[in-house]
């Protein structure tokens, strides 16, 4: 079962800290955003595959954005 890391707040994408066919493991960040001058990790729930990342560093986020797919 695919798992769809989404956006929680209105926020900026400022790095992408995996790569799609990454190995991940429950609390891994893939994404760093920045919100209120705050630096806030989007970590993943459980294992997987970075199937995809739909989003790119300078992006602005709403919340439910996808920001990737583990799976």
């Amino acid at each position: 079962m695919a798992e769809e890391v989404l956006a929680e707040m209105v926020s900026t994408v400022q790095e992408i800290l995996v790569s799609v066919g990454d190995e991940v493991k429950a609390d891994d960040p893939v994404v760093m955003l920045e919100s209120m001058k705050m630096e806030i990790p989007v970590i993943v729930e459980g294992p997987g595959t970075v199937a995809s990342i739909n989003v790119k560093p300078g992006d602005v986020l709403q919340p439910g954005d996808l920001i990737a797919v583990i799976s």
